[in-house]
């Protein structure tokens, strides 16, 4: 019985001295003594372990983690700290669980948590990704995604890392639909190409954007990224992390652009409604725009402040309407730019009036019913089918725009006249016409 206890102890010793892993594993005990000299001073990438040799779930990834050291070797070093018994060094790299898995890349000081599946091969995926890292940056180039998985492989997905996330996608007025993917995902790899399909479909309304979560682990982290592929949602203007949601449609391409086409259209600002002053304020409005749509009002004085709210608030109403063909919104009072009337054929039936116009074609249409909610809405239905009666812009080329006050917001004065004094002048001396 002595002996039996005897043997027990020594087992008891020899496993303490090397915790879950023999030295023919491949995977190097690390320790406070040589954690600097093997680590940190080393040039390799690492995998390391934290464990307990209590912990369950770290008893279960030991044949992982011994077929990852055979998988990774004379590529990347794996090792192991029984944080249990060298607590000290689990305490400096905050382990607050076991098993914690840290990949030391190029920085050592502040490596990266693995939060993935523990696997051998997932784990053997973020350490190569994080190798891949090292060596882009020694040529001075950027970070890029892992193959295979990676929806980045299309020219118009953009990918995304931790160094320019905020910059792209939180500090822009786009709006972005971003993937969170992983390398090995089977998932991931057959949203691939409807990724990139999508993409190429959206150009110019909704950007989207891939990011290899296993290589970034602290910004899907930042975003609760708990499975792959994982999608989520980016309104347009300047935007928190906060305001992300998640991407509630299919996996299709038709899918992908059917709902984010909804969420453009929903994001798209009303469009400015641009009162022309001069050359600057009509090429705002118009330049650049598939058509623009142009009003001249009554004179102020012939429709006061009260009226021409009205028209303006009918426009603005019709602007927000109509706000995803992007269409420009200009006006101006009638008589104030003369050469812009004559080329557009308006002001002479009288105002209100109404031409909207494609200056890449020098084409413009009429409204011909009335300055009313209902009746410009008709035209404008027409003009977005495609429906309607065109005209070229007279001259075939911009008109002139003058230089003029823009409104003040306030009712219309009639030009003051000055009194005329008749008390010096004696009548009496008048000549009169005799008949």
């Amino acid at each position: 019985m002595r002996q039996l206890s005897t043997i027990l102890i020594l087992a008891f010793i020899a496993g303490s001295a090397y915790g879950f892993y023999s030295p023919s594993d491949g995977v190097v005990e690390l320790t406070s003594s040589n954690f600097d000299r093997e680590v940190l001073k080393d040039d390799a990438i690492w995998v390391v372990e934290f464990y307990a040799p209590w912990c369950g779930h770290c008893q279960n990834l030991v044949p992982e983690y011994k077929k990852l050291a055979k998988a990774l070797k004379g590529v990347v070093k794996v090792g192991s700290v029984n944080a249990d018994a060298d607590s000290s060094l689990g305490g400096q790299f905050g382990v607050r669980g076991f098993p914690t898995i840290k990949i030391f890349g190029a920085n050592k000081k502040t490596p990266t948590d693995y939060n993935g599946q523990r696997t051998a091969k997932a784990i053997a995926e973020a350490a190569l990704a994080e190798a891949k890292k090292k060596v882009q940056a020694a040529f001075g180039g950027g970070s890029s995604s892992s193959g295979g998985g990676s929806s980045s492989s299309g020219d118009d997905v953009i990918e995304l890392t931790e160094d320019n996330f905020d910059k792209l996608v939180l500090n822009s007025d786009d709006i972005w639909l971003v993937e969170f993917f992983a390398p090995w995902c089977g998932h991931c790899k057959n949203l691939a190409p409807e990724w990139a399909s999508a993409a190429k479909q959206l150009k110019g309304k909704v950007k989207l954007g891939a990011l290899d979560a296993t290589a970034h682990q602290s910004k899907a982290a930042e975003y609760n990224v708990r499975g792959y592929p994982t999608i989520k949602f980016f309104p347009a203007g300047s935007k928190r992390a906060s305001d992300a949601e998640e991407y509630s449609g299919g996996r299709t391409a038709s899918d992908i652009v059917s709902w984010a086409s909804d969420k453009h259209v929903a994001n798209v600002p009303a469009p400015e409604l641009i009162e022309i002053t001069n050359e600057s304020t009509f090429d705002s409005a118009c330049e650049g725009k598939p058509l623009c749509v142009v009003s001249v009002l009554p004179h102020i004085l012939d429709c006061d402040a009260k009226c021409r709210n009205k028209f303006l608030d009918i426009l603005r109403t019709l602007g927000e309407k109509y706000k995803q063909k992007l269409w420009g919104w200009a006006w101006a009072e009638g008589g104030q730019q003369p050469a812009l009337e004559e080329s557009l054929e308006v002001g002479g039936f009288g105002y209100p009036a109404m031409a909207v116009v494609n200056f890449k074609k020098m084409k413009f249409s009429v409204l011909k019913g009335s300055f009313s909610k209902d009746g410009i809405n008709e035209f404008l239905r027409d003009i977005s089918y495609g429906r309607g009666h065109t005209a070229p812009v007279r001259g075939a080329k911009k008109p002139d725009i003058v230089s003029v006050d823009p409104w003040d917001g306030k009712d219309g004065q009639l030009p003051t006249e000055e009194d005329i004094d008749l008390s010096d002048i004696d009548l009496d001396d008048v000549a009169k016409d005799e008949l």
